[in-house]
């Protein structure tokens, strides 16, 4: 995302300015083993926004780094606030984008998502979903499963919020048959601008139909993404089927379907791009669909190897394709020494050299003037 304007109206065109998680003090991939590790029981619908864990983004550029902050301190029961970490998530996620971006166009979403990975949990990942409403419904569903915040993009990816709850008709670990009632945001933006809904207070509820408005396909307009007229968020897809089961809630069978993500790698300057389809068994993106580099990848068999070609064989060992082969060959060698006998034999008469068909002419040099 990029910087929001600093006049009034909506927020100014570009890159998110994205952000990433560091502990303060230090770096490290990790996992999320506290918040995530037990889901609580359905009562309507999961807020995960506690008092303590906003932070307003220190620069105009770093809308994406104070919501790594916030996701962090959500997920690691923490409350920091410092423009130290959040400029070390900053140009660390800048060093990890997929495109060559000017600063002010701060961060893309491949670098979010390699932040996210390599200092928050290592599930997230990249969804660009082709529909707002398959967009809202694999990330209500993975918030959901994991305990763990989306992150969405926002005015066309010039700004970057978090997806810190919401209520649905029933819980998404139990069923994939529900309607999204209502979704709570936070917009890091806040304290340091509020204009047209950019951004709210902290944990601001929202219906579908306003999140859509705020919700809006990628586009950035000096450059073409592969994430153009997508719903980009950051999704923390379930490692596995056996995803852990809420106090009170039957054994979800939902997820049955997800593959497991490859572990991070830092160093990488891509992340994987998904497309989320509301046709999926749990709405969600499937990791492995496309590549790093957005090329599609071959699916293994389902037993997890090539199955072999199908061929009959002889009592003799050859199957009846060689056999049959062979001969064609022997018979047509045979010929051709016939006829090449034959030609030695009898002498050739001399052959007249005649024009191809359709020649022409060689046109007449011209004399030079």
């Amino acid at each position: 995302m990029t910087r929001i304007a600093r006049r009034p109206g909506p927020l100014a065109g570009g890159v998110l300015a994205l952000a990433f998680l560091l502990v303060p003090g230090g770096v490290g991939p990790s996992n999320v083993s506290g918040a995530a590790a037990a889901l609580p029981a359905w009562h309507g619908g999961i807020d995960l926004y506690r008092k303590g864990t906003f932070t307003t983004q220190k620069s105009w550029l770093w809308c994406t780094a104070a919501d790594v902050q916030i996701i962090r301190n959500i997920a690691r029961n923490q409350r920091d606030h410092s423009t130290t970490n959040q400029r070390r998530y900053f140009d660390w996620m800048r060093a990890h984008n997929r495109y060559d971006l000017p600063l002010s166009a701060g961060v893309d979403p491949a670098g979010w998502t390699a932040g996210l990975r390599h200092f928050v949990d290592d599930r997230y990942r990249l969804v660009a979903s082709r529909t707002f409403a398959a967009a809202l419904k694999s990330a209500v569903m993975n918030l959901r499963r994991t305990n763990l915040p989306v992150g969405i993009t926002v005015a066309n990816g010039g700004h970057a919020w978090v997806l810190t709850g919401f209520t649905a008709t029933a819980d998404p670990m139990s069923t994939t048959s529900f309607t999204v009632t209502s979704v709570r945001v936070v917009g890091p933006l806040f304290g340091l601008q509020s204009k047209n809904g950019y951004d709210m207070p902290p944990d601001t509820k929202l219906t579908p139909a306003q999140l859509r408005h705020y919700f809006t396909p990628w586009k950035y307009a000096p450059k073409r993404m592969i994430w153009d007229g997508t719903y980009v968020s950051i999704q923390p897809i379930p490692a596995t089927s056996a995803s852990t089961t809420p106090a009170g809630s039957p054994v979800a069978s939902a997820s049955a379907s997800s593959s497991p993500p490859s572990p991070p790698d830092p160093s990488a300057s891509t992340t994987d791009f998904a497309t989320a389809s509301p046709t999926t068994s749990a709405g969600a993106a499937d990791p492995s669909a496309v590549g790093p580099a957005g090329a599609p990848t071959v699916s293994p068999s389902p037993e997890g190897s090539i199955a072999p070609a199908l061929t009959t064989t002889g009592s003799d060992g050859v199957g009846p394709g060689l056999a049959i082969a062979i001969l064609v060959v022997g018979l047509a060698g045979a010929i051709m020494a016939v006829g090449i006998g034959r030609s030695f034999a009898r002498p050739r008469a001399a052959s007249r050299s005649r024009p191809a068909p359709h020649a022409r002419p060689a046109p007449r040099p011209r004399p030079h003037r």
